[in-house]
């Protein structure tokens, strides 16, 4: 088993970008989810009430996050001194906001008055404590640091799929060659190079999994959820990956060895 690939989302909802090799801190990838966007309520928005968020891509320079929109054009996201509570799911947790020119043209674009937030290195999420005893953090993500997915499993489910889709469209940061198809059903530890992955939960899809990457729009066609309900439907929702949280802050690298602990 090794890695096959590895991406990180400087934005939550944003395209992510897939990358040779990534350093993590404490809340996970390093720049992951870091960034998101929120409304006047100043609650989270995401793909699923704004699937043409897919179209807008990002870009790291020099650990400074870009944004390309769409008839709009690029734009840094530079922080300002503005605090802020933002809501993201049920937590309320302090951000700081962004300058106006990335904002207007992202509300141009969504059609709405819309933001970009950072989450600072002071502000502290906790992940899912009925989850994970440990105080562990996590940045704008769902819920927890890392979501690792396998090829194998994307293959068996585009078997059953008239039109196949990419793994792109399941967001996850660890992709995972070599296993058998729904093999990381049965993980309780990764281990990739020296650094040690805990799988916490089963992961739940929603609706995103249904926005084609290339178009911003949900694909009626092309249904991947409705197809997963069938076969992967358990008591946490219609199963596709694992998320997971590191033991420690290293790096990991596109073919790293993987070697698994698997649950009793």
């Amino acid at each position: 088993m090794k890695v096959h690939s590895l991406f990180v989302y400087p934005v939550k909802a944003l395209s992510g970008i897939e990358v040779p090799a990534f350093a993590m801190d404490d809340f996970g990838p390093e720049h992951d989810r870091r960034w998101m966007i929120i409304d006047e309520d100043r609650r989270f928005v995401t793909q699923r009430e704004h699937p043409e968020l897919a179209l807008i891509t990002t870009s790291l320079e020099n650990g400074q996050v870009r944004v390309e929109i769409p008839g709009e054009g690029n734009y840094p996201l530079v922080q300002t001194t503005e605090e802020l509570r933002v809501l993201v799911w049920q937590d309320w947790v302090k951000a700081i906001g962004a300058e106006p020119r990335a904002n207007e043209a992202l509300s141009r674009f969504c059609g709405k008055p819309v933001r970009f937030v950072f989450m600072p290195d002071t502000s502290f999420r906790r992940v899912d404590a009925g989850r994970v005893e440990a105080y562990r953090r996590v940045g704008f993500a769902d819920g927890f640091p890392f979501l690792i997915t396998s090829t194998s499993s994307l293959e068996e489910l585009n078997g059953r799929l008239d039109t196949p889709v990419e793994m792109r469209r399941f967001r996850p940061n660890i992709v995972i060659d070599g296993t058998q198809p729904w093999d990381e059903d049965g993980w309780q530890e990764l281990t990739i190079a020296e650094q040690v992955f805990s799988i916490v939960k089963p992961c739940s899809r929603c609706v995103v999994t249904t926005v084609d990457p290339e178009s911003g729009t949900k694909d009626p066609e092309v249904q991947p959820l409705r197809t997963l309900s069938r076969y992967r439907r358990t008591p946490d929702g219609v199963i596709f990956g694992q998320n997971a949280i590191h033991e420690s802050t290293g790096r990991i690298r596109v073919g790293d060895p993987v070697t698994v602990k698997r649950s009793e």
